[in-house]
């Protein structure tokens, strides 16, 4: 099988849900399955600005071929107050405009749209839905195609340019049920060949004992519209109340900081080996994001057998807590302070909680389950539209 993903930025340096699980799939496809693998993408790092950081040029990371694409433009400033007037009442926005939005938000890259178009392999995979490369490029692919929107109930997806785009696709691979649900309430898309996936998650060992001095953290952006802010000023109230020596750790690249804190510890990003060290220290994890399509980092933190305390609002990682057992939501301040008391003084509560996450991504997120359940679904989809004669092609 020869497949190329179309993502908006990628490498082993880039932090982002969507293009950290785009990446690990193109590379457990090379590893497990053998096949080749290819990425067209932009030579952006970020997704604020879009600006190219990379060389432009092709380049092997990990056993997948990289063919990286300037962009004529990043994000531009007048991006802002358009996105803020379209997205107050995404369903009354004009086509014009909409597409407009597009081209302002970024990257705008016509090579890469080009090198999808002229792709001759066996399936093009785009991800995610929301960006220039995957709306130009996925219905103008002589290939199949297969679409991993990484959707979530957010007002773009409300607007009119994107009903083409989810047409245009093949097949879709969902994250959770709440994503699916959300996708085929909005697109006329039931009926496609689609797949309930998510995503493979390594093995960390042994779950440990928590830290001291006991700590939460977040890993991930630190943003405001990840949540982080809202998480900061929850745990400082939460400090105020009670007096005890608990922490919070925020873990990721910082975009906008909350206030300081003396009990705040913002590290800005880290590797893989403090990543794990800190999930397996910590009391819990937190997802504060009201916007996940997956959330990989509930997923490791159930792994390394550590509870998880997530948004109410966010439909996907209440179902992962539904679904696994193995976490608390809260919804304000007095959820977020009753279930911070249960973590951090019921021992029991929480390693019931962490046993049950962790058995939950034993049964469905460990690499080769998922690697070997993506793979069939791609065969599938080439097979499906004669792109593939027979196994020996794969």
């Amino acid at each position: 099988m020869r497949v190329a993903f179309v993502v908006p930025r990628y490498g082993p340096d880039v932090i982002g849900g969507a293009e950290t699980a785009a990446r690990l799939l193109a590379e457990h496809l090379v590893v497990r399955r053998g096949w080749e693998v290819e990425v067209l993408t932009t030579c952006a790092e970020d997704f604020v600005t879009w600006g190219d950081v990379y060389p432009a040029g092709t380049e092997t990371i990990a056993g997948v071929t990289v063919h990286r694409f300037a962009s004529l433009a990043g994000r531009e400033p007048s991006f802002h107050p358009l996105s803020a007037a379209l997205l107050a009442d995404p369903r009354s926005a004009s086509v014009e405009d909409a597409e407009q939005w597009v081209d302002l938000q970024g990257p705008r890259c016509p090579d890469l749209v080009d090198a999808a178009t002229a792709f001759r392999g066996d399936v093009l995979v785009f991800y995610p839905y929301l960006y220039y490369p995957t709306i130009r490029s996925i219905g103008r692919a002589s290939v199949p195609t297969v679409l991993h929107p990484a959707a979530h109930d957010e007002p773009a997806l409300f607007l009119p340019v994107f009903p083409p785009v989810f047409d245009a696709a093949t097949a879709f691979v969902f994250q959770t049920r709440a994503e699916r649900r959300i996708v085929e309430e909005t697109f006329a898309v039931g009926a496609r060949p689609q797949l309930l996936l998510g995503l493979g998650v390594d093995d960390p060992g042994e779950p440990s004992a928590p830290a001291d001095p006991p700590y939460l953290v977040a890993l991930g952006r630190v943003d405001r519209h990840k949540g982080t802010t809202l998480l900061a000023s929850l745990f400082a109230a939460y400090k105020q109340r009670r007096s005890s020596p608990l922490r919070l750790v925020l873990a990721g690249p910082v975009v906008e900081a909350p206030p300081p804190h003396p009990d705040i510890d913002v590290l800005g990003p880290v590797d893989e080996a403090h990543k794990w060290e800190l999930l397996t220290g910590a009391t819990a994890l937190v997802s504060p994001s009201a916007f996940e399509a997956f959330s990989l980092v509930v997923a490791e933190a159930w792994s390394a057998g550590t509870p998880v305390l997530v948004n109410a609002g966010c439909a996907a990682t209440v179902e992962h807590c539904r679904r696994s057992s193995g976490g608390l939501g809260f919804d304000g301040y007095g959820a977020f302070e009753a279930a911070v008391d249960v973590l951090t003084t019921r021992s029991d509560v929480r390693d019931r909680l962490g046993r049950a996450g962790r058995s939950y991504v034993e049964q469905h997120f460990r690499w080769p389950v998922v690697v070997e359940r993506y793979a069939r679904f791609l065969e599938s989809v080439a097979r499906r539209s004669g792109r593939l004669a027979g196994d020996a092609q794969s």
